[in-house]
């Protein structure tokens, strides 16, 4: 019998042996091979179901919440009426819910679509209590999104559900956008969001949270290498919500010359997007990235476009089945840096000296 890297992170989560427990066997099994052969197991974890079995209590969840929603007039807050009690009950419904189908029993399925819940009735109360105050539009969204962002953090520190931190750096976009507005800033194009040419803050406000987000995910990974710990799904959910935030800032910002230098431009920074994401071994920036490459060529190649996605796709496959065996190659040729030994392992020579 065989024990893989995704057994020690199931008796990991499961209490059955400690973190550290599991990066010792993992080290100790890598010494007796040699070199770092089973490198596919340090593929990033991404899971949202356990089985079927959870699929059907997530519907139940979600029909639950619907008619909870429906009987209480929930809805309501949302035209100003305060819904204080709804709110607190529904909060305190995921809070058991939580206890149980998150603690007990370490659900995945259930765990995201409780957190989810527990965010809408987050929102409700901020509503609620933000219905009591004389106050704007912006400043509503500004308390909303603040109480959202701190109750959010509470789940995930109490219950440590991995999409919670996505769902909490959205809440403090919301409320740092909220806050600028308050300040005569008027949103008047999606593109403003990311362009940092354009008059408003907002780009600049994207640009900033998506670094701080990188920042956390790179911590959480960093002291995960070997990905047996929930710290690297929070990494992964960081990594969703940065990706998007850093390369839209960036590419539409280079692309809004409409010159074929701001299209080469872009295709230079997806292309170095695409080499961070390999050393990481995160490849939400590359996804990220994609979209513009298949933007430009619809936009620079007309009726050719399709010929560059057929080989784009090609590529991505092949970038796909060869990811481990690219990355030892581009590690192993690249001078030592800070952080750089914890980084999730790569392939290396067998080291006869010892």
């Amino acid at each position: 019998m065989t024990i893989s890297t995704d057994d020690l992170r199931a008796a990991v989560q499961a209490g059955t042996i400690t973190e550290a427990q599991a990066v010792s066997i993992i080290t100790l099994s890598e010494a007796r091979q040699g070199f770092r052969e089973n490198i596919e197991g340090l593929d990033e974890p991404f899971e949202l179901f356990k089985g079927f079995n959870e699929i059907f209590i997530v519907l139940g969840l979600s029909i639950l919440f619907a008619g909870f929603v429906g009987v209480t007039g929930l809805l309501s807050v949302v035209v100003g009426e305060a819904s204080f009690l709804p709110s607190i009950i529904g909060i305190a419904g995921v809070w058991v819910a939580a206890r149980y189908f998150i603690g007990v029993r370490r659900m995945i399925g259930p765990a995201s679509a409780l957190a989810a819940m527990f965010a809408c009735f987050s929102i409700a109360l901020g509503l609620s209590v933000a219905s009591l105050f004389d106050a704007s539009n912006e400043a509503v969204a500004a308390i909303v999104g603040a109480s959202t962002t701190g109750l959010l953090l509470l789940f995930w520190r109490v219950f440590h559900v991995p999409f919670v931190l996505a769902l909490v750096a959205l809440s403090a976009w919301m409320t740092s956008f909220a806050a600028t507005s308050q300040n005569g800033f008027s949103l008047l194009r999606f593109q403003d969001l990311f362009d940092l040419t354009s008059s408003g803050p907002y780009p600049l406000v994207t640009l900033v949270l998506g670094l701080v987000a990188l920042f956390f995910a790179m911590r959480f990974d960093m002291s995960d290498p070997h990905r047996v710990t929930r710290r690297s799904v929070d990494g992964f959910w960081l990594h969703v919500i940065a990706a998007p935030a850093i390369v839209n800032t960036v590419a539409l910002t280079i692309s809004t010359s409409g010159t074929m230098v701001g299209q080469i431009g872009v295709l230079v920074f997806v292309i170095l997007i695409g080499a961070f994401a390999i050393i990481i071994d995160r490849r939400s920036f590359l996804i990220s990235g994609v979209g513009y490459a298949v933007a430009i060529a619809v936009t620079a190649l007309d009726g050719k476009a399709f010929y560059f996605m057929l080989l784009l796709g090609v590529f991505l496959v092949t970038l796909g089945a060869q990811w481990e065996a690219l990355r030892n190659w581009m590690m192993k040729r690249l001078p030592d840096f800070p952080g750089k030994d914890r980084l999730p392992p790569w392939q290396q020579p067998v080291d006869h000296t010892n």
